[in-house]
């Protein structure tokens, strides 16, 4: 491919962020629904002129802009933060988590699915995105408890969902009689290797940042503390969205010297984001969703209720103002790249499910990226506006 095509697609695709943006600021359209769509119009689903040079690139920007997400959705969680809603914070998420166990294995296996199935597509909808909800919270400019809640929320939603997972697919293998050895010692080096690595890197993180020039941070620096929790994260094979966590919580609660800790990350996010969200939406397989059939209409359906359900009782543990409590499952909707990790894992494991598992989440992925992001910003909306004076 010719050098001139690859610097006209990257263009047009930042042009098109800057659209989106300017679009989803005038409309109840989320910016990143608006992305995933065109990717999802000029991808191979499309009219598929997007170079596969940039395609190809995919997986790099995947793990940039989700490292940089993890980094800001740690940012959120300042010891003031906790304290004000960190109880909230755990009941939702805890809740959402338990609830969506509970409600889709159990209404699948009612449903005279096989209980190891069941089990394993309960976990994969226990997965959000960070990405899309914490892009579609900066795209509403609001911030009162409800978005604090919300980012706390996902900020920690998947460190379960995967934990969640990991036990399922031993529960799931002791079912089917298979060895499992070993299988608590991987749960708790991805977990445990990932909260030691987002320690090495946030504590000299958290004294640097801002002392090289005049308080401020720099982008250079910011790059690479992001890149170095990536690669390293790959390399230990461990998760990187729980690395870049910690390092982000550790690094706005021991850098006292300046409050603009993530002020770079924040700058240059968008970019790449820009670029993932439309990558995203051009490797989306519309076919999967008339796929679907019976299972997967019946899986979404069990999804939508357990988080509507799983958040309403978490906020009321929580003492989220009681009109805010029904909107905050249907505001932790979207789901993405996580959940097709832990299928992609499950079929490998499982492969007598195996096309059951991948055409069920790619199938939900989709509808729940576009329509997920839409029902965040339209339930912060509708939070906000009766209830301005509870921020």
């Amino acid at each position: 491919m010719a050098p001139f095509e690859s610097f006209l697609a990257l263009g047009g695709l930042f042009l098109l962020g800057l659209a989106a943006d300017h679009i989803g600021r005038r409309t109840w359209l989320p910016r990143v629904t608006l992305l995933l769509l065109c990717g999802l119009a000029f991808g191979d689903a499309g009219v598929g002129i997007i170079p596969q040079a940039i395609t190809d690139w995919s997986e790099f920007l995947s793990v940039t802009a989700l490292t940089m997400v993890a980094f800001l959705l740690g940012g959120t969680l300042k010891a003031d933060t906790i304290r004000a809603s960190g109880v909230a914070i755990l009941t939702i998420s805890v809740s959402i988590v338990i609830a969506t166990l509970l409600l889709v294995s159990l209404g699948l296996w009612g449903l005279g699915f096989p209980l190891g199935l069941a089990l394993i597509l309960a976990a994969i909808a226990t997965a959000t995105d960070p990405a899309a909800t914490n892009d579609v919270i900066a795209q509403s400019g609001i911030t009162n408890r409800f978005t604090n809640t919300l980012k706390g929320v996902v900020a920690i939603d998947d460190a379960w969902g995967l934990i969640v997972f990991s036990v399922v697919l031993v529960i799931a293998s002791q079912l089917n009689g298979a060895s499992t050895e070993g299988e608590l010692g991987k749960i708790v080096w991805e977990i445990g290797g990932a909260v030691g690595l987002g320690i090495v890197i946030g504590l000299p993180g958290a004294f640097m940042t801002g002392r090289i020039s005049d308080g401020d941070p720099l982008e250079t620096e910011a790059l690479g503390l992001v890149f170095m929790a990536a690669g390293l994260a790959l390399w230990l094979e461990v998760s990187f969205l729980i690395a870049g966590m910690t390092a982000g919580a550790l690094i706005v609660n021991l850098a006292k010297h300046h409050t603009k800790a993530f002020h770079e990350i924040e700058h240059l996010q968008w970019p790449f984001m820009i670029l993932f969200f439309v990558l995203a939406g051009a490797s989306l397989e519309v076919d999967a969703l008339w796929a679907l059939g019976f299972l997967g209409a019946t899986y979404v359906i069990l999804r939508l209720i357990a988080r509507i359900i799983g958040g309403w009782i978490g906020a009321s543990l929580g003492g989220l103002p009681r009109a805010q409590r029904p909107l905050v499952g249907t505001a932790l909707l979207a789901q993405a790249g996580v959940a097709i990790g832990m299928a992609l894992v499950a079929a490998q494991r499982f492969p007598e499910w195996g096309s059951q598992i991948m055409a069920i989440t790619i199938g939900t992925t989709v509808l729940f990226e576009i329509i997920g992001p839409i029902a965040t910003l339209l339930a912060i909306r509708k939070v906000t506006k009766p209830a301005k004076q509870d921020s």
